[in-house]
């Protein structure tokens, strides 16, 4: 199909309007999640080049190690084509319902971070920190990447950026492209520097959202486009999926686009030796990929595993 990578989003649960007190939000009970994890052990069987990438998992609302073996088995499943992208979320109901505290989930993600790392680069880890304690005990099998999984980071507040500058593997912006967004990206290149460093290998993930972008405005390049991950300066493009690839973003396509304009998409931008075309499926989209018929084979697991895994690609 073109695509280079799968995002997929993350809501454990989801609020009522209606409930006492009422509640506001852009995803309600009604909007269906597929859990991510459980979702990419499926499509690490039904696939074999495509990246599995969250966008975001909320992680200060899970518990960490469990995460990290998640995280882990997912990466050895696939060969190592796990990104995780993390955030610490927007909606309390989910917190309190999952027994954490909404309060300090900006404090937690850090701390959740530094751990998750280190369970995936040591066999044996002891940890004490404000939240977690682990007496030296691991997660096995350790993942395939290394180093180990990238993390990128959502949020664009003042305090947001300046944790992705210390900690995070890149960013996953949901601003449009434009003068404000070069400023915002220039700023956290400053911010990355003062961290001690480089900007060139902190990876920034440009999006738009292709469904709200008429077929005339593509044709006459869609305006600017947004500063990509290896940091090439925003320029005007005539055809965006073009200019995008030259400079290696990394691009999704949302939500519905007619037949003939998602095929001239993937051909403009859908390359995975540049630009990359993402899809963000929905859950209507995963049940059809789901009730799909793979061809499986035998492939056996990375890293001194003798169990084989059932690796397949749909017909």
């Amino acid at each position: 199909m073109g695509f280079t990578h799968i995002l997929v989003f993350d809501h454990v649960l989801g609020a009522n309007p209606a409930r006492p007190g009422g509640w506001k939000g852009p995803y309600t009970y009604r909007h269906g999640f597929h859990e991510p994890f459980v979702l990419f052990g499926f499509l690490a069987a039904a696939t074999r080049r495509v990246e599995l990438v969250t966008g975001i998992i909320i992680l200060p609302q899970r518990q960490t190690a469990l995460v990290a073996k998640q995280a882990a088995a997912v990466d050895v499943l696939s060969g190592g084509r796990l990104r995780l992208g993390v955030a610490v979320g927007w909606n309390p109901v989910e917190f309190e319902a999952l027994g954490e505290d909404f309060t300090t989930r900006g404090r937690r993600i850090e701390e959740q971070i530094e751990v998750m790392r280190a369970l995936w680069t040591r066999e044996l880890v002891t940890f004490t920190g404000t939240q977690h304690r682990i007496s030296d005990a691991g997660i096995n099998p350790l993942p395939v990447q290394r180093p180990p999984i990238p993390i990128w980071m959502g949020g664009e507040s003042e305090v947001v950026q300046r944790r992705m500058a210390r900690i995070a593997d890149g960013w996953m912006p949901h601003f449009r492209p434009g003068a404000p967004a070069q400023a915002v990206v220039d700023r956290l290149h400053g911010l990355v520097r003062e961290a001690g460093r480089d900007p060139k290998a902190f990876g920034i993930e440009g999006r738009i959202a292709l469904s709200q972008v008429s077929a005339s405005r593509m044709e006459q390049g869609g305006g600017r486009v947004a500063r990509d991950a290896r940091h090439h300066p925003i320029s005007a493009s005539t055809r965006p999926g073009s200019a995008w690839r030259s400079r290696s973003i990394t691009w999704r396509c949302c939500g519905a686009l007619p037949r003939g304009r998602r095929a001239e998409i993937i051909r403009d931008g859908g390359d995975a030796r540049g630009a990359g075309a993402a899809i963000s499926p929905s859950p209507r989209f995963i049940s059809r990929l789901i009730s799909a018929k793979p061809r499986v084979r035998s492939r056996r697991i990375p890293r001194r595993s003798k169990t084989n895994q059932l690796h397949g690609s749909l017909r």
